[in-house]
């Protein structure tokens, strides 16, 4: 549980410093930043699915590229619904969500429990 809420404390603090280096990234607060990063997690985890699936072939076709293009779109989607969370045009949309989903994995790494082997 402390985890999880970590993890969203860590993408708000992305979130806020990409609002400081990245033009056209703009976070208002830390209340919008945590919001954010709570409906970026259910968006990612309810939408992204169907999306994935849907768009398929195209993602084989581009040999997986069109993910960057999806992660983007749950981003967008992310700050059409988050008042004082905006971010203006695809390309700092596509470079945010890259950063983002990095972080992510990051922490993801870096949290993992190793599971034991009872033999």
């Amino acid at each position: 549980m402390l985890n999880t809420l970590l993890y969203f404390v860590v993408m708000a603090a992305t979130f806020m410093g990409l609002s400081k280096i990245m033009p056209g990234f703009h976070v208002t607060g830390w209340v919008p930043a945590v919001f954010g990063a709570v409906i970026l997690a259910i968006v990612n985890a309810i939408v992204k699915p169907i999306l994935f699936v849907l768009t398929l072939p195209l993602t084989i076709l581009t040999l997986g590229l069109f993910l960057l293009v999806l992660n983007a779109l749950m981003l967008k989607l992310t700050t059409a619904i988050v008042p004082g969370l905006s971010v203006d045009g695809w390309f700092t949309t596509i470079v945010a969500a890259l950063i983002l989903s990095a972080i992510g994995m990051i922490w993801k790494a870096a949290t993992k429990k190793e599971k034991k082997l009872d033999l």
